[in-house]
């Protein structure tokens, strides 16, 4: 055929549409850089080329690789990161994390888009540093040298000119060689320097095949797409569904095809943030009651954040001879008055009585509790001896106020410390107990369980801060405050014996979760989060402390940690079933070898107790694929799984446990929740919990995070109760936990739904979970209709009477609305229940009576 033939054979097939297949490179070079993002953020990035001169970006928005070193958000950084393939057909990336620390950085991957757990090596600091130098690792290279692999990099000065050159040798990038010095002159300049959109970029290139490049661009591809799929909201909806009828569903229920799911599903996750305990469910009035708030705890360093921090008046701070060592720093007043200002200020309720204490000793002092403008509700007097000692009265306001405050005067030299005003109207009327009105809110969902102290409030910010349940019981005077990683400060007045009594209480079982021997791996202090774990040579004396603490929970009373429970109130156990080790931990091997020796340890000595793992912050990633690994490896009972996204994510991954494995771990939904508090979001989260429902057999536990949160004093949004000083505020979210709550099972009873229309956007939007409770024997039906029109339900009983009318529960709304219709039950012939409508965006639950 001639040149124009084949010319005209290629317009023609251009013009219809049809482009002539080209036969793709074999192999094409990939060059791989980091930038910062627009939040200071960064990761690695590729581009392509097959000449080296003209290369094109892969998704330049979208991070293969980001670093999980350093505190949260701007201080995770990627510097200098270099790529290379070992013989053996692995691609390694190496990295600086920041101009500061004497840390090498690794990661591993088989594709280039899915890599294995990071691992951060602190290297030995440079000889001979000044002030002007800096312990840090600057521009780093890496290549083969003699069955091994030499990584060099400059160390010293910022800029590169001046700095010395350090180098350690690796085979497995495990283990490392000391590090030695070298000279500049054995430096390789391995990085070369691209123009990309008219950037210069540094960075290192690669050869790889051109397939690896479709893959590469296939999954960044998918990211996008899966994210802009997930952005759904009531205005897209009105676009999406603007045509559309109202809908037909014919739903068979058949009672014969069913299956055992737990018990346990519904439960709560209490964590202290957004004052969650101190100023919230801890019913203590006095803020800074032992004089014992510090500088430190404050991220940023308040000054104003101090021992005297909401105290007021003429005092002074000592810390010789105070009450306990734990408790060091008291108050002295000479002739004249302090006052105290509570959580925002005191609010009291006239006629209720409240039980004010204070440890004192010196002259006669008078404690007064005054409205804001200075008027006297309420009085009493102290006389103290010449030694400490704790004094109590009883307090009756004679008016109602909700910013009142405490003044302690005194006309000579008196000392006082641990200073409360504690409502004698406490859940279940209990001392040191919770607030009455926020505790009931909580009981109200009908949890099967509660997880408790955290989150991350468990593992802590650094070694030091790691929650040791241990400093959280006993006399509250010897107990060890301590800073909240979320940046204020934890009296532990609310400790681990409230928290297992707050359980008893509730009828839910206790959930403690304690740190996996690192702390939060975005520590800020005492190091790089968990890269400095707790030393081995000091674990066994943690791994003691886990299981003291089952001890604690369960032990007779004649044992060493059973006795300290009964000593506190307690002599009969608490019946601990579950302990969860480590939160959203980074999975590395520091982290993995002390993981590994808990829970063995507890495995050994008490087989009966359930062990929740955990897989990480996301529901992908490294450390979720790790996590999972070392799970199977373990063969724990159950894994704790995270995850926060936005409603339509909830909404398209309704199937994400269905392919899950049975035979292995089972799950805890630990932390979830979409992005926002509306009925939107409240309606997505009831179409998750169907599925869940369905998925019972392997999701075993699962809970909404965070629980409270204080007006004005939040670290986290959404959050599922919030409250102020004298309301509780429960979201339209809150509702969807109580209903399901209210209404859970212990078998599933499988459906089939028919929709007039088969659009697979309609199927996802309409949820039906039934499930029966076998105490009551009631079926239970719960209808999900998060479409913008009404649903017509013709719901069909196979194997199912009715015993009498049914109970018919509507939960509805705005979409884009924070408040709702609160859920209306009234009763009504099963007949009409089953052919009733769902109205728009709403959540109805019918409740069948069959014995």
């Amino acid at each position: 055929m001639s040149a124009c033939l084949l010319l005209a054979a290629a317009f023609i097939l251009s013009a219809f549409g049809v482009k002539p297949k080209h036969k793709s490179p074999d192999k094409v070079y990939l060059f791989a850089y980091a930038t910062l993002d627009n939040k200071g953020q960064n990761g690695l990035h590729y581009a392509w080329s097959n000449d080296k001169v003209n290369w094109s970006a892969i998704g330049p928005e979208h991070s293969f690789l980001k670093c999980d070193y350093g505190r949260w958000g701007s201080q995770k950084r990627m510097l200098s990161p270099f790529l290379f393939k070992d013989d053996a057909g692995m691609y390694h990336c190496l990295w600086s994390v920041n101009e500061t620390d004497f840390v090498l950085a690794h990661a591993a991957s088989n594709d280039l888009a899915t890599w294995n757990r990071q691992t951060y090596v602190p290297i030995m600091k440079g000889i001979g540093s000044t002030e002007n130098f800096f312990n840090n690792v600057i521009d780093l290279e890496v290549f083969a040298d003699k069955n091994a692999y030499t990584i060099s990099w400059l160390s010293g000065y910022r800029t590169a000119e001046y700095a010395n050159e350090f180098a350690t040798s690796t085979k497995d990038f495990k283990t490392f060689t000391t590090t030695r010095t070298g000279l500049k002159v054995d430096r390789k300049n391995l990085r070369t320097t691209v123009t990309l959109a008219g950037v210069q970029q540094q960075g290192t290139i690669t050869e790889v095949p051109w397939a690896m490049v479709e893959n590469l661009t296939k999954s960044m591809q998918a990211v996008k797409y899966k994210n802009e799929h997930n952005k759904v909201t009531p205005e897209t909806d009105a676009a999406l569904f603007a045509e559309l009828k109202p809908v037909t569903a014919k739903i068979t229920i058949d009672a014969s095809q069913n299956k055992k799911i737990s018990d346990m599903l519904m439960g709560v996750f209490f964590e202290d943030i957004n004052y969650a305990a101190d100023g919230g469910l801890y019913a203590e009035l006095i803020q800074n009651r032992d004089f014992e708030y510090a500088l430190s705890d404050k991220e940023g360093r308040d000054e104003k954040w101090n021992h005297t921090t909401s105290w007021s008046g003429s005092f002074r701070l000592d810390s010789v001879n105070g009450i306990h060592t734990n408790n060091s720093h008291y108050a002295v007043l000479k002739n004249g008055a302090i006052t105290n200002s509570g959580f925002d200020g005191i609010a009291l309720k006239a006629g209720d009585k409240y039980d004010f204490s204070l440890f004192a000793k010196g002259a006669k002092c008078t404690v007064k509790l005054k409205d804001a403008a200075g008027n006297v509700v309420a009085e009493t007097t102290v006389t103290p001896g010449s030694s400490w000692k704790k004094y109590i009265a009883v307090l009756k306001p004679s008016k109602t106020i909700t910013d009142g405050f405490l003044e302690i005067s005194t006309s000579e030299e008196t000392a006082v410390d641990m200073v409360s005003l504690f409502p004698q109207k406490t859940y279940k009327g209990r001392k040191n107990g919770l607030r009455e009105d926020l505790a009931q809110t909580v009981a109200g969902l009908k949890p099967r369980f509660m997880r408790f102290p955290g989150g991350c409030v468990a593992h802590g910010d650094g070694l030091g801060n790691i929650y040791r349940w241990k400093n959280t019981i006993g006399p509250l005077e010897s107990r060890v405050p301590m800073r909240n990683l979320w940046g204020y400060h934890q009296t532990v007045g609310l400790g681990y014996f409230e928290y297992f009594q707050y359980c008893e209480d509730m009828g839910s079982e206790p959930v403690p979760v304690l740190a996996a021997g690192v702390p939060c791996q975005n520590s800020g202090t005492g190091g790089a989060g968990q890269q400095f774990g707790i030393p081995m040579e000091h674990m066994d004396e943690y791994v003691q402390d886990v299981l003291d603490l089952i001890e604690y929970a369960n032990g007779a009373a004649t044992t060493t940690w059973g006795k300290k429970r009964a000593e506190a109130g307690h002599p009969k156990p608490f019946n601990l079933k579950y302990i969860g080790i480590g939160n959203e931990d980074l999975i590395t091997d520091v982290f993995e070898e002390r993981y590994t020796m808990i829970v063995n340890a507890v495995k050994k000595k008490y087989p009966n107790i359930i062990v929740i793992g955990t897989v990480g912050p996301f529901f992908e990633g490294a450390d979720y694929r790790e996590g999972w690994a070392i799970a199977d490896k373990l063969n724990i009972n159950m894994v704790d799984e995270h995850y926060y996204e936005q409603p339509g994510w909830f909404i398209n991954n309704q199937d994400f446990y269905d392919s899950y494995d049975r035979s292995k771990s089972k799950v805890y939904l630990g932390e979830y929740a979409s992005w926002g508090s509306t009925i939107y979001n409240a309606l997505a989260e009831a179409l998750y919990l169907s599925a869940l429902e369905r998925n019972g057999d392997v999701v075993s536990m699962a809970s909404y995070a965070p629980l409270l949160a204080k007006e004005q004093h939040t670290q986290w949004n959404p959050d599922l109760v919030y409250f102020n000083n004298t309301e509780v505020m429960p979201t339209v979210n809150y509702y969807v936990q109580q209903l399901y709550g209210q209404n859970a099972g212990d078998s599933y009873i499988q459906n089939t739904i028919k929709l007039s229309d088969n659009n697979n956007d309609l199927q996802k939007r309409i949820g039906v979970s039934t499930v029966k409770d076998s105490k009551s024997g009631d079926i239970i039906v719960k209808l999900v209709n998060m479409l913008p029109v009404s649903v017509k339900p013709e719901i069909d009983f196979k194997g199912i009477t009715a015993k009498g009318a049914v109970s018919y529960t509507t939960f509805k709304g705005n979409a884009k609305e924070k408040t709702a219709v609160l859920p209306v039950v009234v009763s009504m012939p099963v007949a009409e229940a089953v052919a009733k409508g769902l109205a728009p965006y709403s959540f109805t639950i019918i409740r069948i009576k069959t014995k």
